[in-house]
């Protein structure tokens, strides 16, 4: 058997393939609530070792786009105790990522009562969709004093607390991508003069005590996290390289202080292998990468020792059987990025198996 199809075993992390599903938004949460159709969704690609959810807001602030869940209210959370029952009958595990969008957002997006907000007042350029109005900019966030990192650093705590309620196995801070823990990072965003701007000890302040304190709260072996060192998406501007390889040497040290499962690491072209041997030097945990991945490619990053497990994303979007065509070395099927965010069945549960092919 080919490894990535292997049992994979690392202290308390066990999964039945070196296999995850990557997370990807999908917007089929009306009201920002999970559903049967979600739980069907994920149901159907349970041939992952590992599933981890689309970007889920822990606060209603956090819902910068459209029909995209939240886990910060009662509903949100019976809601999603649908999803992880319908993983775990597949025998898979499951975390869900957790994404404050902060600046990346429009308001129309947002519930009543709910803001804008950001690590600093600076705009991001580029568009987002509401259902509203269709493509509009985004709009001007608000700049969270330190009382409100807080209460973004608390939400995110009960969040977790509230996954756990909901049965995940764990959760993901999704510090990657240009999303609010990440803007923390980009010394062109992050213009604060308080403990959370400036040095690069300070700036990775945010992640790193919502880090150690949803460990206590929920056991360090249920949390993990996502990186894109490098990346430019979400209007983030690049920094200094040798800044960008301290920032993330620095925070996979402080990570494994707190002792969390796994660092998941989202490659870009600019992605520097010496970053991700840092990373690997000063992290003792799982490490995943992902991003344009092939079954071939990823079995030779887990044959070199590059990465512990290997991560999936589009290819399980239009193949809900993805790992079988793997072990048989079937053809996938095409996906169509027309209903990618769209809000119904099509082009989400409807892609066949191999089975209804046969």
């Amino acid at each position: 058997m080919s490894k990535i199809l292997s049992e994979y075993k690392q202290d308390n992390f066990q999964l039945k393939n070196h296999i995850v599903m990557a997370p990807m938004t999908r917007s089929r949460a009306i009201g920002n609530v999970p559903n049967d159709l979600m739980a069907k969704y994920y149901g159907q690609r349970t041939g992952a070792g590992l599933i981890i959810t689309e970007g889920t807001s822990p606060a209603p602030d956090g819902l910068g786009y459209s029909r995209i869940p939240g886990i910060f209210n009662a509903e949100q959370t019976e809601g999603w105790k649908k999803v992880t029952s319908a993983v775990h009958a597949g025998d898979s595990k499951i975390f869900i990522q957790l994404m404050h969008t902060g600046r990346i957002a429009h308001t129309d997006n947002l519930p009543e009562g709910a803001r804008v907000v950001g690590v600093s007042d600076v705009r991001a350029a580029g568009k987002m969709w509401t259902d509203q109005e269709g493509m509009v900019d985004n709009s001007q966030p608000e700049a969270l004093t330190e009382s409100g990192v807080q209460e973004v650093i608390a939400g995110f705590v009960k969040a977790a607390q509230n996954a756990v309620e909901a049965g995940f196995d764990g959760i993901e801070l999704h510090n990657a991508n240009g999303y609010l823990l990440e803007q923390f990072l980009n010394p062109h965003i992050n213009n604060r003069t308080d403990q959370y701007g400036g040095s690069i000890e300070n700036r990775s302040k945010a992640t790193l005590e919502i880090a150690e304190k949803i460990a206590a709260a929920i056991g360090k072996d249920k949390v993990g996290i996502r990186f894109s060192p490098y990346s430019t998406v979400s209007d983030q501007t690049a920094y200094d390289v040798n800044e960008v390889h301290e920032t993330y040497s620095y925070l996979a040290k402080k990570l494994n202080e707190i002792g969390i499962a796994y660092i998941h690491i989202s490659l870009n072209a600019e992605t520097k292998r010496e970053t991700l041997e840092a990373i690997r030097q000063n992290f003792t945990g799982t490490i995943i990468l992902c991003n344009d991945l092939t079954p071939e490619s990823a079995e030779t990053l887990l044959g070199e020792g590059v990465a512990d497990l290997v991560a999936f994303g589009r290819p399980f979007l239009a193949n809900p059987d993805f790992v079988k065509r793997i072990e048989l070395g079937a053809e996938l099927n095409e996906m169509d990025p027309n209903t990618f965010f769209s809000a119904g069945e099509e082009g989400y549960i409807d892609y066949p198996t191999l089975e209804v092919l046969a």
